[in-house]
């Protein structure tokens, strides 16, 4: 795929959630879905509310989580996971706005939704090319690319991320003077 395309399809991911005025839900299996659960926390601690949903969960009463103003991001490095390639259809069907990563745009999964974003095809780093160790590493770096991205669009501030994260060293570091002065 040439860059431009890559381009419109990440330009047209953020425009759906910056445009959208619920939450993004994070959904993935197994590995995908463990760093889609950090993904989750990087976007709301960044401004976007967010969540992760486990796909398999969902097909037992957990999709009543998803409401129509959300936006759900789908991960699936092969494409073709069972679990959130039925999800997606699901969610198409009930017209709930969905963006994906997977390796290319040829995937089921990048077929079935809004927006698709390309991790391209990538060797995994154990010897037997089967652990999901590299991909995920790429998925890890596309979703925190994402949730900067909309921080920048939405001119997240210090304060603002402060608002959200006021406890640990980070929110140390940010906490004003006068909340640290005895009176």
């Amino acid at each position: 795929e040439n860059a431009s395309t890559e381009s419109k399809y990440w330009q047209m991911a953020l425009s759906i959630i910056i445009q959208s005025e619920g939450r993004v839900i994070v959904a993935g299996m197994g590995k995908s879905g463990l760093i889609g659960t950090k993904i989750a926390a990087s976007l709301s601690s960044l401004g976007q509310p967010a969540f992760s949903l486990h796909p398999a969960e969902a097909f037992h009463g957990d999709l009543c989580a998803i409401y129509k103003n959300d936006v759900v991001l789908l991960m699936s490095y092969s494409g073709e996971t069972n679990e959130v390639v039925n999800l997606a259809s699901i969610l198409k069907h009930d017209s709930i706005r969905t963006i994906a990563l997977s390796k290319n745009n040829k995937t089921t999964l990048a077929q079935i939704v809004d927006a698709h974003l390309s991790i391209g095809d990538i060797d995994e780093a154990d010897p037997m090319q089967l652990a999901p160790t590299a991909s995920t590493t790429a998925m890890l770096a596309m979703g925190d690319a994402l949730a900067l991205a909309l921080a920048k669009r939405r001119s997240f501030t210090p304060e603002d991320f402060f608002k959200r994260h006021p406890g640990g060293s980070l929110g140390y570091k940010l906490r004003p003077v006068t909340d640290c002065l005895l009176y």
